[in-house]
């Protein structure tokens, strides 16, 4: 049995798969996308939960004020490797 792959955008282009399936004789197995998976991803095994991005970050304010930080700095004194 052959098989093909078909992508697409709009929902409504699998109902109309479906409708054609029953008056030509083939089948139409839908499935997640490879790599996506439903609301977790995993990076080296550690698994990556989304932020929520209602948060209130007034908190956070009051550490880093005056601390004169910059993303750059950070990346490079505290994401380094030790080999």
């Amino acid at each position: 049995m052959k098989e093909a792959i078909i992508k697409y955008r709009n929902p409504k282009t699998l109902k109309a798969l479906y409708d054609l399936s029953k008056y030509l004789g083939f089948s139409v197995s839908s499935q997640n996308p490879v790599g996506k998976k439903q609301g977790s991803n995993t990076v080296n095994g550690v698994p990556v939960i989304p932020g929520d991005k209602t948060i209130d970050i007034a908190e956070l304010t009051a550490i880093f004020t005056g601390k004169e930080l910059n993303a750059s700095d950070l990346r490079k004194t505290e994401w380094r490797r030790n080999k």
